[in-house]
């Protein structure tokens, strides 16, 4: 983000959040543009994702359908359509849960893993 000049916010998610205050959040994002990271989203409640999908979603069809202005839970908003929400999951995790199918269908996965130094020294 630094690179393109896009602001960034990373926000650490627990299970006390709730679906009003993550739609504060995509309200600013969509309306600013920014990108965010939601770091450890699987920490939130199944029923606050259930709705937090239906919030992505409205944006990601706003930004499809190339609109300047939407709807956003009984707002209107002026949308800018660079604005970007990536999540982080550690899965496996004792708190953790798995995400709803309808929420994992709108991102796109990204494996990582723990750089094995001693082969990358040997290079």
């Amino acid at each position: 983000a630094k690179a393109v000049a896009v602001q960034c916010v990373v926000f650490n998610c627990s299970d006390g959040l709730d679906y009003v205050a993550m739609g504060k959040f995509f309200k600013g994002i969509a309306s600013s543009g920014a990108w965010c990271c939601f770091d450890e989203f699987n920490r939130i409640n199944l029923e606050v994702l259930s709705v937090v999908s239906q919030q992505v979603q409205t944006i990601q069809f706003a930004i499809r359908d190339k609109k300047d202005i939407f709807y956003f839970e009984d707002t209107q908003i002026k949308l800018i359509p660079s604005c970007a929400v990536n999540i982080t999951m550690n899965p496996g995790y004792a708190g953790r849960s798995e995400l709803p199918d309808n929420l994992k269908a709108l991102f796109r996965p990204c494996a990582m893993m723990v750089p094995d130094y001693a082969l990358i020294g040997e290079i």
